[in-house]
């Protein structure tokens, strides 16, 4: 498996594939509300598999001076559960010390809390709701 930092039009397309199978199908969250101003600047990563095919997808963005924010994380439901995830989350690691941040911070859905606190992701947060799906905020030290 590879993590790779998006540049071409045909990763960015690969992106926007894994977001609207996860989040839009399956989710039914509205597409208005799945693509924002801050796909622009943020940072997207692609998890490849073994046959490089792409399989995962997320994106991180500056917060403040000690936090990156990782968002839009998705893996497509036949891959979930072999380390795509994982391996997503450590590229994101790497990625927020190489800026010097020392905080990452996300918006979890509730039922990827146990996926998170795996990674040594805290919850800081009561649960709120963000495109009609349940969230808590949950943060690591890195």
């Amino acid at each position: 498996m590879t993590v790779i930092q998006v540049k071409t039009a045909e990763q960015q397309q690969a992106v926007r594939m894994i977001r609207e199978r996860v989040f839009v199908e399956e989710q039914g969250v509205p597409r208005h509300l799945e693509y924002d101003t801050h796909d622009e600047t943020a940072i997207h990563l692609l998890v490849l598999d073994e046959q490089n095919r792409p399989v995962a997808t997320g994106r991180t963005r500056p917060y403040d001076e000690q936090r990156m924010k990782v968002e839009r994380v998705a893996t497509l439901a036949a891959t979930r559960g072999k380390g795509y995830g994982g391996e997503l989350m450590q590229a994101m690691e790497r990625i927020a010390r190489r800026e010097g941040r020392t905080i990452l911070t996300l918006g979890a859905q509730v039922q990827a809390i146990p996926f998170y606190q795996g990674l040594g992701y805290a919850i800081v947060s009561d649960e709120f709701d963000d495109a009609g799906i349940p969230h808590r905020t949950m943060e690591k030290k890195i």
